[in-house]
């Protein structure tokens, strides 16, 4: 009789530590997937500081493309006001595309290409740009692992127990921010 009690004791210790493990594992990929979503937050901030300042540089060239701007602008806001992972999503997808159509836009204006705080805000708008691709990158693959973990087996056994859900990719909506701008030579 001892030894059935044992043998149970032991399996049930056994089956315990392997949820803890699994749920431990979870927990490590979530918080790997938070991090990262942080990350990337973090330069679209610093994008957001920079939006201002282009918009600011590029008035007083642009005057007719002050709509573009003044969009710009309010999405900006937009972005800074999401309470969603989601609606920024959504919002900076529509962030990237402006700035791209910007880019494009500044070829017809040869002074303000020369003109150096503009140069500047392009170069580092730019680099933000790659920052937040490599960001964005990473977070898929944090998303990837951890959404793996949540649905195979027997993870999903313990996930679903403690209420572990998939989580969305960081991927661009827009068919516009996926292909490559068209640049006319005059």
């Amino acid at each position: 009789m001892s030894y059935i009690v044992i043998t149970i004791a032991v399996v049930v210790i056994i089956a315990v530590l392997v949820v803890v493990l699994f749920y431990n594992n979870l927990v490590s990929l979530r918080n790997f997937t938070n991090e990262a979503w942080s990350n990337v937050d973090v330069f679209l901030t610093k994008r957001h500081e920079l939006i201002p300042q282009l918009v600011n540089t590029v008035k007083g060239y642009a005057e007719h493309e002050r709509t573009v701007l003044e969009r710009l602008t309010i999405l900006r806001s937009e972005a800074i006001a999401a309470d969603t992972p989601g609606k920024q999503l959504a919002v900076e997808d529509k962030i990237s595309k402006l700035l791209a159509d910007i880019r494009i836009q500044m070829e017809n204006y040869p002074d303000l290409k020369a003109n150096e705080n503009f140069l500047a805000l392009q170069r580092q708008i730019t680099e933000m740009e790659t920052e937040i691709e490599r960001s964005r990158r990473y977070l898929n693959g944090c998303v990837r692992n951890y959404n793996t973990a949540v649905e195979t087996f027997p993870n999903n056994l313990v996930a679903g127990v403690f209420g572990f859900k998939r989580t969305k990719f960081f991927e661009v909506e827009s068919e516009g921010v996926r292909q490559s701008p068209t640049v006319s030579v005059r």
